[in-house]
């Protein structure tokens, strides 16, 4: 009986001293994958946020688009046409 209690006080130092073991070991690695792939995780985060402001910069952007009519029927001589109103704002 004695040498069960000897055994288990053995593997419970054992675990005592590998699990600590195993977690220091798991962090440096953690630590070092970080390091070594930060720069590139960041470089996508960042061009993919420049794509999507860009995206958004369109729609921003407002171009004046000047439709001009194939014949005299398509226009209705009531309704304001975008060079009227060009030419109201001066351009």
């Amino acid at each position: 009986m004695i040498s069960a209690a000897v055994a288990s006080t053995a593997f419970s130092a054992l675990i005592w001293w590998a699990v600590p073991v195993v977690a220091l070991l798991g962090a440096f690695t953690y630590v070092i994958w970080v390091s070594k792939f930060q720069d590139k995780f960041h470089n996508e985060t960042n061009r993919s946020v420049t794509k999507f402001q860009s995206f958004q910069d369109s729609f921003r952007e407002s171009k004046p688009v000047i439709l001009i009519p194939q014949n005299e029927t398509d226009t209705d001589p009531a309704e304001p046409t975008v060079a009227d109103d060009l030419q109201k704002r001066g351009e």
